[in-house]
């Protein structure tokens, strides 16, 4: 009697990232450096930088990926999206002109507006930046549309407020399942397994610590009622701890989630696993706040300095009152705090670029294993380049990103 042995599974393909922090780090502090003397405009060539940089430097198997965007579509994507939303903005300060009262009531449909606009925008988005992504000589494809998308985001943004978090898995889940329905890699559909269920057994206890955070931090005041020092003192100590407490909180649960999400995904019969550990994100968002502080005591350093050369350049005397008065509305103060705070915005985004876009996104590419890779030989290509709006209005509305 013979015996059937089963054929082994064949090995996994690894993702790998090769790009060197050092050159991305030069290429984020040249783009901020342009971004300053082209008053911002420069940042769409930034951005179409490190899509190239990080896609080029990401493999799957022995096969790294191309972006091909181009900065000159960003840049009409978002004199569109400005043609859009310019109009919007004008309406709602010509109504601020005409009663307070009006403003006020215009203020809830303009926020719901902008929310679903949000969310159209980032659906729009990632369909553009699909389309621009080659791998093997093929490019992914996403269809779909951004207004349906945008108001399921809207109805389950409801719920997630009502439930006070807690729907919050189910929500992001739903949300792939649609974008993933509707993207593909030449004839490889896309899908997404994860549920929120899944997501939920793994994050419970982050969502109330969270929770419970947040709820002690407003309860002190009310109950402790701080008249002394000593309890003036035990306030600040807990604030002090929720602040520190948070960033390890938040890190684990984008750990989390992200192990959750590449874990969830699918292209036909190709999937996807994540080992991802929990703690993995910790230095990421410790490095961005640590330089975040340290930019803060230069930026308020330099304001101090300007106002003290102000004040002796420009003294009037009076009490210290008018004197403080006087520099703190003098053109010169206005103009070098201006300076102040745009440097900082340009230092701050490139800390963000550089610890928070891509070292995530090299941890997430080295802990990614790919099963079954060899269904994606034998696929034939599909799917057409789409037009730069919708990156535009995600940039227009500060939504941008990977």
């Amino acid at each position: 009697m013979h015996q059937t042995v089963a054929n082994p599974a064949p090995p996994a393909d690894r993702v790998s990232f090769s790009g060197e922090r050092s050159t991305f780090r030069k290429l984020v502090t040249r783009g901020a450096l342009l971004e300053l003397v082209t008053f911002g405009f420069y940042r769409f060539w930034l951005a179409t930088d490190i899509g190239r940089h990080l896609w080029s430097h990401t493999s799957v198997g022995d096969d790294s990926a191309e972006y091909t965007g181009r900065a000159k579509e960003l840049l009409i994507g978002f004199l569109i999206a400005m043609a859009i939303l310019v109009p919007v903005y004008l309406v709602y300060f010509l109504i601020g002109l005409e009663a307070e009262m009006m403003q006020a009531f215009a203020s809830i449909p303009l926020v719901l507006f902008f929310y679903l606009f949000t969310e159209f925008a980032r659906y729009r988005a990632r369909r553009y930046r699909l389309s621009r992504t080659l791998w093997r000589g093929l490019r992914f494809s996403m269809g779909g549309s951004g207004w349906s998308y945008g108001w399921r985001s809207g109805l389950w943004g409801l719920l997630v407020v009502i439930s006070l978090g807690f729907a919050l898995p189910w929500r992001a889940a739903a949300l792939e399942r649609f974008k993933m329905r509707h993207t593909a890699y030449g004839s490889l559909q896309g899908r997404f397994d994860g549920t929120g269920g899944e997501l939920f057994k793994r994050a419970w206890g982050l969502w109330l610590s969270g929770l419970l955070a947040i709820a002690i931090v407003f309860a002190i005041p009310v109950i402790a009622s701080p008249t002394s020092l000593i309890d003036i003192f035990l306030l600040l100590i807990v604030i002090v701890f929720f602040l520190l407490v948070l960033p390890f909180v938040y890190a684990a649960f984008k750990a989390i989630e992200w192990r959750w999400w590449v874990s969830g995904l699918r292209l036909g019969e190709v999937c996807f696993e994540s080992r991802l550990a929990t703690g993995a994100l910790n230095g990421c968002y410790w490095k961005a706040i640590g330089w975040s502080v340290l930019y803060m005591a230069l930026l308020a350093g330099w304001l101090a300095g300007i106002f003290w050369i102000v004040g002796e350049l420009f003294s009037i005397g009076g009490t210290v009152e008018q004197h403080m008065l006087f520099v703190s509305q003098h053109p010169a103060f206005l103009a070098g705090s201006a300076v102040g705070y745009l440097l900082m915005a340009l230092a701050f985004g490139a800390v963000v670029r550089v610890y928070l876009n891509r070292d995530v996104w090299a941890l997430v590419a080295l802990s990614t294993v790919v099963h079954n890779l060899a269904a994606a030989d034998d696929v034939s290509g599909q799917g057409e380049a789409v037009g730069a709006v919708g990156e535009g209005l995600a940039d227009g509305l500060d939504v941008a990103g990977f």
